[in-house]
């Protein structure tokens, strides 16, 4: 995989005593980020369900002068 450029005061927070030991596996974190870090404008969508991510869509905008 690409390497992933750093993202600055982006911090990994801890999940409270509800979600304890529930973790974000390790490719989905490099992909989300490499998403982030590949758009210069537009946005970047995380799509959920039963608590796993199942889609991640990019939505990069061209501004045309």
């Amino acid at each position: 995989m690409v390497a992933i450029g750093k993202i600055t005061g982006l911090e990994e927070k801890q999940a409270g005593p509800e979600k304890a030991g529930k973790q974000i596996p390790v490719d989905i974190k490099q992909r989300v980020l490499f998403a982030i870090t590949n758009i210069e404008y537009g946005s970047v969508e995380v799509t959920i369900h039963g608590g796993k991510v199942v889609q991640i869509e990019c939505r990069e905008k061209t501004r045309v002068s």
